[in-house]
């Protein structure tokens, strides 16, 4: 794989300028012309399947199905939605009736921001990076919030950096080498580095930010943002505005919304409740698989389970028989063909470090190997608040049981803390679920 190399510093401003020349030439007014980018960008998935595999596999330890079930065929998908619809997301619109305004008969045109920042993460490098490309929200057309459009970056007419994370240098390089091979480079650049190479993004200007990541970085980038009033998405982040409520009849991890503005947000672990009268097979696998589908590396992964104390055992050995039907001998999570990686070996000291501190009981898996950066799929039982596992934000790998008396200490237990990404309830009763 080629190393990373990363943008030069005085080369940046010189890239921001050019896009920001680009685009006052209204080249990408034309329809036709955003549609034939979007083409191009789909026979860059399409031409370099292998290569994404393989890059894939180096920077995550990624099992080829894994990645094209994740990331190549979900970012084809969303650049095929992209180009098939961009006519019909570019129509003017007339907004619903309003007394207010009638008389003025509004009329809501579509017209690109500009300039655009897309700064992507390192646990999904290519499903995280292309389809915000292709499918960037740009919220609040009107002063009165009476539409909302969601359209491509591309397909918006938008000009764009991209900004991988260098975490995952693989990825970063095949896009940093196949994009100004398959696109206009006028209207996509891709910039590589660290946090040098972030910060000096952050010090220019944008017509419209999106992050995808930690609360941490988040805040940086909304103090950055805030300096020229920039509109911002980051993505997969509760708000203090509402929290996503994912029932067991759904797949996991289900899409999350998006949030064009920051208010006092804090991101909380990702529950899981379980009613003791669901159907536990199928709550055990998919608990089980939001947990070990990219070694847990999954913004929405559920972090931990709150689950009756009477009903721990059964619960536990449900996710054991999962397991065993996951990874059979022939397919052991150690074998490099079956089981993500973690992204780092910092990450993995940072993990390894945690569940050797836990003061609860680990009764699945807790097989380690620090010169692959494996972990293998770890459940925990008899988790307190105050674990070394509960002290983190969006912890891959392990599965933890915090046992409780009821639904009522559950939901005091979820509200008492920041607001959840996601929180998953497993039961077939409706009023359970609807309390």
């Amino acid at each position: 794989m080629p190393e990373l190399v990363f943008t030069p510093l005085q080369e940046i401003p010189k890239i921001h300028a050019q896009l920001r020349a680009s685009f006052k030439t209204g080249k990408l007014r034309s329809i036709a012309y955003r549609k034939y980018q979007l083409l191009q960008l789909a026979y860059l998935i399409k031409d370099n399947k292998k290569r994404f595999e393989e890059a894939l596999n180096a920077d995550l330890g990624r099992p080829a199905i894994e990645g094209h079930f994740l990331e190549i065929n979900s970012s084809a998908s969303e650049v095929k939605e992209a180009y098939c619809n961009v006519e019909k997301w570019a129509k003017p619109e007339k907004p619903g009736f309003s007394l207010n305004f009638t008389v003025m008969r509004p009329v809501i045109y579509k017209e690109a921001k500009g300039v655009v920042l897309i700064i992507s993460p390192f646990n999904y490098p290519l499903f995280l990076t292309l389809p915000p490309l292709v499918r960037t929200c740009l919220l609040d057309t009107t002063d009165y919030d009476l539409h909302i459009s969601q359209a491509a970056a591309i397909a918006a007419g938008n000009a764009t950096v991209l900004k991988p994370s260098e975490s995952t240098p693989a990825v970063s390089s095949l896009l940093a080498e196949l994009i100004p091979k398959y696109l206009d480079s006028d209207i996509v650049s891709v910039v590589n580095g660290s946090v040098a190479e972030a910060t000096k993004l952050l010090e220019l200007q944008w017509d419209h930010i999106m992050y995808t990541g930690g609360p941490r970085v988040a805040k940086v980038v909304a103090a950055a943002a805030n300096k020229f009033l920039t509109p911002i998405t980051l993505e997969d982040f509760t708000v203090n505005l509402e929290t996503d409520i994912f029932f067991s009849s759904e797949v996991m991890p289900p899409p999350l919304r998006t949030f064009s503005q920051l208010s006092n947000y804090n991101v909380g672990k990702s529950p899981v409740i379980v009613d003791p009268q669901c159907d536990l097979e199928m709550a055990a696998r998919r608990i089980l698989w939001g947990k070990c589908v990219n070694a847990g590396q999954t913004c929405v992964a559920p972090d931990y389970v709150l689950v009756p104390r009477s009903f721990q055992d059964k619960f536990v050995d449900a996710l054991k028989a999962a397991h065993k039907s996951f990874y059979p001998e022939s397919a052991q999570p150690s074998k490099s063909d079956t089981f993500s990686r973690i992204v780092t070996p910092q990450a993995w000291k940072r993990i390894k470090s945690l569940v050797d501190n836990t003061k609860g009981a680990v009764v699945l898996g807790g097989e380690t190997d620090e010169a692959t950066k494996f972990i293998a799929p770890t459940v925990v039982r008899d988790i307190q608040a105050d674990d070394s596992l509960m002290s983190e934000y969006d912890l891959p790998i392990p599965s933890l049981c915090l046992p409780v008396e009821d639904i009522d200490e559950a939901i005091a237990f979820v509200n008492a803390r920041d607001h959840p990404l996601a929180l998953y309830v497993f039961s077939q009763n409706a009023e359970f679920k609807a309390k």
